[in-house]
């Protein structure tokens, strides 16, 4: 009997992403001493280590890392094999996976995932965030069948793309800030005496974007514009944030917009897919995003 399967190759695929076994328990939806037990037992039968342990962070050993590449392509082939059965089928496929900027909200897709439901097709969504470069990255490596991208595609990007809109970013800080009791425009000497709050791109193979820093700029670097907000709303740095996540936190003055020298331009959201298998559920997707009225479009 095969050791390997493939939902033993799923876990290890989600604990590398993740970083911990906590987080691929969080992502696929099980409870951590499943994630643990899976793991020792392959670990058992194969005779070798896959993870290296420190505490709850855990890397993959150089064997672990040469079974994950190539499982990962079997996972690929997998999921690929059953989308394609089911689509001679059906016409729609197993399962849609749609992965949007961590700018976006989830809220503005509500009403999309609602009307998709109703349809009953059996096409079960997995919906995911990545953040700047990490939306293009996922669709280009397989991972993401249709994406919400905020920034232009990178250099040689082969799949096809739509702009939908303009993303608008506001400077913020607290109000018990320092530089919330500056009156004119923010200059880079003002900034560069303070901390900048700035989320990390999430791309790992292409190059990834950093957007609004100084050289030399002291700064907090978090995984998600949830936590970016967050710190800005406690005070401990600045930073351009889109409206479209901070409306409340202004009219409830949680956050207040000041004026800068260098601002920041509105970044366009791409919808880009690869028409490569595409079932019913991606054209259903597709035509719907790009209506009007969509995620809050006129």
């Amino acid at each position: 009997m095969l050791k390997l399967t493939l939902d033993a190759i799923e876990i290890i695929d989600a604990i590398d992403r993740g970083g911990s076994f906590a987080a691929a328990a969080e992502a696929l939806h099980k409870v951590p001493s499943t994630i643990s037990y899976t793991v020792a037992k392959l670990e058992e039968q194969l005779g070798f280590q896959l993870f290296v342990r420190r505490g709850p962070r855990v890397t993959l050993t150089p064997v672990g890392r040469e079974l994950l590449r190539e499982g990962r392509w079997l996972l690929r082939s997998a999921a690929d094999l059953e989308s394609r059965l089911r689509r001679i089928a059906t016409g729609y496929e197993s399962e849609l996976r749609l992965v949007h900027d961590s700018l976006l909200p989830a809220a503005a897709l509500v009403e999309d995932i609602r009307a998709f439901e109703a349809l009953d097709c059996g096409t079960r969504l997995r919906i995911s965030t990545e953040v700047m470069t990490g939306s293009w990255e996922a669709l280009r490596e397989g991972r993401a069948d249709l994406i919400l991208a905020v920034g232009d595609p990178p250099s040689g990007f082969a799949q096809q793309a739509k702009r939908l809109q303009d993303i608008e970013f506001i400077f913020c800080v607290a109000p018990q800030h320092p530089l919330a009791r500056i009156d004119r425009p923010l200059t880079p000497e003002d900034l560069r005496a303070h901390t900048a709050i700035v989320v990390a791109d999430s791309a790992r193979l292409l190059p990834t974007r950093s957007i609004g820093l100084h050289a030399g700029q002291s700064r907090i670097t978090v995984s998600n514009i949830e936590a970016k907000i967050a710190l800005q709303i406690a005070g401990l740095g600045y930073g351009f944030l889109p409206r479209c996540r901070i409306d409340a936190a202004l009219t409830q003055r949680q956050l207040v917009a000041r004026d800068v020298a260098e601002v920041r331009a509105n970044e366009p959201l791409w919808l880009a897919w690869n028409l490569e298998g595409e079932g019913e559920a991606q054209k259903w997707w597709r035509a719907r995003l790009q209506a009007p009225g969509a995620l809050g479009r006129p």
